[in-house]
């Protein structure tokens, strides 16, 4: 079955395509908009001084419950070393838990502490104004599709395929 194609789609990506090759490139295009959310966050949160991986971690951790580091970097996509360098900073602010696993005492479990579930939800509002900032220019109608397309990009890649993401 051959894909149908909307002109009027067509011509406006020529458009976007003419005025830069880079428009053509789903990475370039999801770079750029993590880049435009991170800051978007970093605006609306600046009072908390968490970033969108220790605000993952914390909302993981509240959805979730105590589990190990590595469970925890799967969670939110991130390489087990990533999330062992932010939760020392995480756990000197007081708002995680970190302690041996009784059962192996190579394994780190981590909770969320009292504190760490107060701010959370003291930021909740923020945060959700980025997201919501983040696809405000999108006309209603297409919110929600374009959140359901990017949950079925993430999951269908989401197989242990695609090696998570180190912090720099």
């Amino acid at each position: 079955m051959s894909e149908q194609k909307d002109p009027a789609v067509q011509a406006e990506l020529a458009q976007y395509h003419d005025r830069s090759a880079l428009f053509s490139r789903p990475g370039f295009l999801i770079r750029r908009l993590h880049q435009i959310h991170t800051w978007l966050f970093a605006e609306e949160t600046q009072a908390y001084n968490i970033t969108p991986v220790q605000y993952s971690l914390l909302t993981a951790l509240a959805e979730h419950g105590e589990m190990d580091q590595n469970t925890l970097a799967y969670e939110i996509g991130l390489e087990r070393t990533s999330v062992a360098e932010v939760l020392p900073r995480l756990e000197a602010r007081g708002v995680v838990e970190r302690r041996q696993s009784p059962l192996d005492r190579r394994v780190k479990l981590v909770k969320i502490s009292r504190k760490g579930r107060a701010l959370a939800k003291r930021m909740a509002a923020a945060a959700q104004r980025a997201h919501d900032r983040t696809i405000e220019l999108l006309p209603p109608e297409e919110r929600e599709q374009f959140m359901l397309q990017l949950i079925k990009l993430v999951e269908a890649n989401n197989d242990g395929s695609v090696v998570p993401l180190r912090l720099r």
